[in-house]
């Protein structure tokens, strides 16, 4: 009676595999092999969006990025000046104020609308029904063009008394207040807006990711007799934050380039408290002056600070986002 041998399918792929002998060095990759192996395909394939990407994309970063040591207004030749446009720019007085607007332009979008689009989606969530209306409703503001959105919120602000938000705040007994015509009102009356403009976008993507929850994790904290606070803290928020980083250096890098609500709002004042770094930008290159390389040069110390900027905190968050 003869014997077969069963063969595992590890087995039959060893047997299969050439071996390498000992001190056999491996096959070198040549230009023949890689055509071959299907490379210049996929090359041929690529190339068009390669001088695409490379045409509108790269192409106009290395142009700023030579504009900005030059003294160019676009019609004249252009003049070789070195580091005069970045001393010019760090010595302009308006500097620091356009940065600490910016920044607190940024701070104040993210203590109010960060966690804004979070709740409400975590509440959507847990809505049983219509919670498509509700989603649509939220990403609503989205679809409105910012600059009519921008110009509808101006007749909002009005700060007389028949003014649309200053007549709700009579009804209880509040205002009137002066919105975008006082110093201290105006960083936080554009912000208001801005959240209400950007929100809906953010709770898209949180209520994608919610998704991805599984409903086990849930499960089990209701047994364990946790209400809604408590599944939101032990069971959103840690399964949420992957998403929850990326959000956070994308608002950042949004509020630090924010130009339309102060340009449209209030055009930097009142005496310069909304006037941001981009609108300092904008002057530079559009407000008469005509001075691209200076605008360019400041354009190309906010990109450096806000890379900087991504590039630690992706390394700082990269263990506790996985």
């Amino acid at each position: 009676m003869a014997l077969t041998t069963v063969r595992t399918p590890e087995a039959v792929l060893r047997a299969e595999t050439p071996q390498r002998g000992p001190g056999r060095a491996p096959r070198r990759r040549t230009p023949l092999t890689w055509v071959r192996g299907g490379g210049l395909s996929t090359l041929v394939l690529a190339l068009p969006l390669l001088v695409v990407f490379g045409l509108f994309s790269w192409f106009p970063i290395v142009r700023a990025v030579v504009m900005s040591f030059q003294s160019t207004n676009l019609v004249t030749p252009a003049e070789w000046v070195g580091l005069e446009n970045f001393q010019y720019v760090l010595a302009d007085p308006l500097l620091p104020q356009a940065a600490t607007n910016t920044l607190y332009f940024a701070l104040l979008a993210l203590v109010f609308g960060y966690p804004v689009p979070l709740v409400a989606a975590v509440l959507m969530s847990e809505v049983k029904r219509m919670r498509g209306l509700y989603a649509a409703l939220a990403y609503l503001p989205v679809v409105v063009p910012p600059v009519v959105a921008v110009l509808l919120w101006k007749t909002f602000y009005d700060a007389s008394d028949t003014g649309v938000f200053n007549t709700i705040a009579g009804w209880f007994g509040l205002g009137p207040f002066p919105w975008l015509q006082d110093q201290a009102w105006a960083m936080p009356s554009l912000v208001l807006e801005a959240t209400w403009a950007a929100a809906g976008g953010t709770v898209i993507i949180y209520l994608a990711a919610l998704t991805g929850v599984p409903p086990e994790l849930y499960d089990a904290a209701e047994v364990d007799g946790a209400g809604v606070w408590r599944k939101v803290w032990h069971v959103t928020l840690p399964q949420l934050r992957g998403v929850l980083f990326v959000t956070f250096i994308l608002q950042i890098i949004g509020t630090a380039q924010v130009f339309t609500e102060p340009y449209l709002f209030t055009g930097g004042g009142p005496a310069n408290s909304t006037t941001t770094i981009l609108l300092m930008i904008y002057h530079y290159a559009f407000g008469g002056r005509g001075d691209y390389g200076a605008a360019t040069a400041l354009s190309l110390m906010l990109a450096v600070v806000l890379a900087v900027l991504s590039a630690v905190y992706f390394k700082l968050t990269s263990r506790w986002s996985s």
